[in-house]
């Protein structure tokens, strides 16, 4: 089965380093909403790894925070800058089955969402909605250079993106959109 999604996951062509660094960036954003809406910290990604036979690509924590680091976004400096499309593939596998496992937690969250949102409240005063947002914006903020035009409601925006975006991510198809998502957003930009 694991064989079956790695082959659903082959390499568009990228014209330039900034399409790759883009995809890093939106891989660790994505990793980091699923940490903030499910608790989910270093032990569970490397759990998943192990899980899905991943473990020669995500073996250790300094595997996965090198991995994580190569991010440019990243405040933390000395990880390795280049991330590899076999890494990338680990990177949207592991993502998309902790998606699944937390599926519930998922639609529950999306929900709340779209019901406060139809009543014009806002989502943060949910319990759960206000504690993904709050864990949400306390690692964008302690994890990524924050620059000046990622305020607070930009970074809500982009939290309340991310979330439905995992929802799609948890289901059957989840790593295939996940990757086309990831080099969609890399054409997109820059």
């Amino acid at each position: 089965m694991i064989n079956d999604r790695w082959q659903d996951l082959t390499q568009p062509q990228l014209k330039n380093e900034n399409q790759l660094e883009n995809i890093k960036s939106h891989l660790d954003l994505v990793l980091l909403a699923i940490e903030a809406i499910a608790n989910i910290n270093s032990e569970a990604i490397l759990l998943a790894a192990k899980d899905l036979n991943l473990e020669s690509v995500v073996g250790d924590r300094i595997t996965l925070w090198r991995l994580r680091s190569s991010n440019p976004q990243r405040k933390s400096t000395g990880g390795r800058k280049k991330l590899d499309v076999e890494e990338a593939r680990s990177l949207v596998l592991i993502i998309c089955y902790l998606a699944h496992q937390n599926q519930e937690l998922l639609r529950r969250a999306v929900g709340l969402l779209e019901q406060t949102t139809a009543q014009n409240k806002p989502p943060y005063k949910t319990a759960l909605l206000g504690n993904y947002l709050d864990n949400f914006i306390d690692f964008y903020q302690s994890r990524i250079q924050v620059s000046i035009e990622h305020n607070n409601d930009a970074i809500s925006d982009l939290a309340w993106k991310l979330l439905i975006d995992l929802l799609f991510y948890s289901g059957k198809n989840g790593h295939r959109l996940l990757w086309i998502a990831i080099f969609d957003a890399a054409k997109i930009s820059k």
